[in-house]
């Protein structure tokens, strides 16, 4: 009697989707099959949700359909502990719909678990029983995040589903709030450079609450600029090791989700003593840069300082007094010789010679369209439109680059550890890909794929700049590169074609910036000594035990920081794609005009002026069948030939909205 062949089982993290079935995506299929996804259909999931370690049993291969297929045999790990969904309740029991399509696993909840949620509430359920092949999962209510209707809840209810918290520990709190009366000591006075009498000014957006950077300048008698970037020390009121700094890290970052902010720091500091509000004193960290004219460095100076803003100035007005010269304006800010629109219009000059450069050198300035979302009172998006990156957008950003680049490049020939804003070389393979997608609009870039130069697409971003492809090369162009991330070593940052950055100038909103205050006030005090200071004695036992904490410290850093930044760049795209979905519901029916921004062999993804996108669907454009041409990322009719192309311009009527989905359908006009 032949014996019957045993089953192959692996294991795999799954994904689901939200129509049921799932994917378990496994580390080590090798013998198994040379695809590493394993498809599981609804019926055959054995009460695993999404994101669980699970066993996977494959099925016979006669039977797969396209790709390997299996049952889940067992849960070896679970992911979810918690759902955040909305709360329905039905006498004696209710249940608890999750937000995330994927979770599509509703959890009951009995009466003396409900903790006062009515039906229609936000809440968050911890699981208590999970799901098994008959049973759905069991769950009690934890948290109230808002009431039925309450304004702002879908985008709280957004916030918390990605596992963050708003609110502050207790004693974070109550650390931030005697700090926040502290006020400046004694000390602080007697060994920091007094700066308080310098035209010293903040330039931010309007609703900006948090104000970390302020600038200053001076011309130099041998024709220099001396430029001023004056950073918030908030190193001397987060220590290391503290409450404050453990949550600090633990954030990474403040998150900005449309209206809404979850701060790294809390608003005693971030609002509040750290904030350079004008008129008030305040500890930084400055950086004294002498510009010549081609715009090189020629020498600097890092330091720590006490300023006091003498204003608190906003993008337009800055914009509007350089590019329109408005006069009500440059009189409000005095145009006399110590005003500061006398230092603006220096610092207009400065900026322009800096961009100058950067362009020279190849420096990569994508100048995508960003969305501003406006919602009123109730929560809703009254206006999406396509921000503005004006004159005095530019000053700061070039001021930032600069003194992030200074202080990258001081910290590198010392050898300390440090951390560096890296952006690696784009694959091979990515520009390849890029290259043949160039070859579609006539551009055939210089040099190999292995030997790709900044320099080569900066100018190809050049060339087709004004252009009606210009949105769409810039787009795939970004898609093409690596993400940019934290790291301990300095491996250069191509989109700015940069040997040496950083990221020096937000340690209200960023960990990396305030971990590098502390290595800059380390070094300062004498506690950290390059490679060519270290010899033997007592200060090279003290310098080299720092060095080694700050190995630690700076890797834990660079790795949690890069991890919460892409948790954060994931939510805010969400939160916009929710809201802008939102927006166009109420604009079903109406007639738009857009450019084709993406094709796939199911649709035809168009992008509008406001920066919306959404999609028609070939299926439903019935003039001829469509095929899709992924070398030429276009469609093409069968019968008549007709194509449509990345980048054409067309006319659309908004077909259809599905807010939960984030799904915006649109029909050719």
């Amino acid at each position: 009697m032949k014996r019957r062949k045993k089953a192959k089982r692996v294991t795999g993290i799954l994904q689901k989707h939200k129509r049921g079935f799932g994917f378990v995506i496994t580390e080590r299929p090798e013998a198994i099959t040379e695809e590493k996804d394993i498809f599981v259909s609804g019926k055959d999931m054995s009460g695993a949700m999404n994101g669980d370690l699970v066993e996977v049993e494959l099925i016979p291969a006669r039977l797969w359909k396209s790709s390997p297929e299996g049952i889940v045999t067992g849960i070896l790990s679970r992911s979810v502990s918690e759902v955040v969904g909305t709360f329905e309740k039905s006498g004696r029991f209710g249940f608890v719909i999750p937000d995330d399509r994927r979770l599509n696993e509703d959890i009951f909840v009995k009466k003396k678990d409900f903790n006062g949620a009515e039906r229609g509430d936000k809440v968050v359920a911890e699981i208590i029983k999970y799901p098994s092949q008959t049973d759905s999962g069991q769950g009690r209510i934890k948290q109230i995040i808002c009431r039925s209707g309450q304004p702002g809840g879908d985008i709280r209810s957004l916030i918390r589903q990605y596992g963050i918290t708003e609110e502050f520990p207790s004693k974070a709190i109550s650390e931030a709030k005697k700090l926040f009366s502290s006020g400046i000591s004694e000390e602080d006075e007697e060994e920091r450079r007094d700066l308080r009498d310098k035209m010293i000014f903040t330039i931010d957006g309007a609703d900006s609450k948090d104000f970390d950077d302020a600038v200053s300048i001076d011309m130099l008698e041998n024709g220099n600029c001396l430029l001023g970037v004056h950073i918030a020390d908030v190193s001397s009121y987060v220590k290391e090791g503290s409450t404050l700094d453990k949550e600090a890290l633990k954030r990474g970052t403040s998150i900005y989700v449309i209206d809404q902010v979850v701060p790294m720091l809390p608003s005693e500091l971030s609002n509040g003593i750290c904030s350079l509000n004008p008129f008030e004193d305040r500890l930084c960290i400055s950086v004294d840069m002498e510009i010549d004219r081609e715009g090189d460095v020629v020498r600097h100076e890092i330091y720590e300082s006490i300023i006091n803003s003498k204003a608190r100035m906003i993008y337009t007005d800055v914009s509007d007094m350089l590019e329109k010269n408005n006069r009500e304006l440059i009189k409000k800010y005095d145009s006399g010789p110590s005003g500061v629109y006398s230092s603006i219009v220096k610092m207009h000059e400065l900026a322009k010679i800096l961009e100058q450069k950067r362009d020279m050198r190849g420096s990569l300035d994508f100048d995508l369209e960003e969305a501003h979302i406006t919602l009123n009172k109730e929560g809703i998006p009254v206006e999406v439109r396509a921000c503005e990156r004006r004159s005095g957008n530019k000053l700061i950003e070039e001021f930032m680059l600069k003194a992030n680049e200074v202080i990258a490049e001081h910290f590198a020939l010392l050898k300390i550890p440090f951390i560096y804003r890296i952006h690696e070389k784009p694959s091979p393979d990515k520009i390849t890909e890029l290259m043949l997608f160039l070859k579609g609009f006539g551009i055939y870039p210089e040099g190999g794929t292995k030997d790709i130069k900044p320099k080569t697409l900066s100018g190809i971003l050049k060339n087709i700049s004004g252009g009606t492809n210009e949105n769409i090369i810039s787009t795939v162009m970004l898609r093409s590169m690596q993400k940019a991330e934290y790291n301990t070593q300095c491996l250069g940052h191509f989109g700015l074609a940069l040997k040496y950055y950083c990221h020096f100038t937000s340690p209200i909103r960023r960990y990396p910036d305030l971990m590098i205050h502390r290595i800059i006030k380390s070094r300062l005090k004498g506690e950290l000594l390059s490679s060519a200071e270290r010899t033997a004695g007592p200060d090279a036992k003290i310098a080299a035990k720092k060095t080694r904490s700050y190995k630690r410290l700076t890797k834990e850093a660079a790795e949690i920081s890069s991890a919460k930044e892409r948790q954060a760049i994931e939510l805010e795209r969400e939160a916009e794609k929710m809201k802008k979905a939102e927006y166009m519901s109420y604009h079903v029916g109406e007639e738009k005009s857009g450019i084709i921004s993406g094709v796939t062999n199911y649709g035809i993804y168009v992008q509008l002026e406001n920066t919306v996108e959404g999609m028609i669907k070939l299926s439903q454009l019935f003039d001829d069948y469509y095929e899709y041409d992924p070398a030429g990322h276009r469609v093409c009719g069968r019968r008549q030939g007709k194509t449509y192309s990345l980048g054409d311009k067309i006319d659309i009527r908004v077909r259809s909205v599905n807010i939960e989905d984030r799904e915006i359908n649109f029909d050719m006009i």
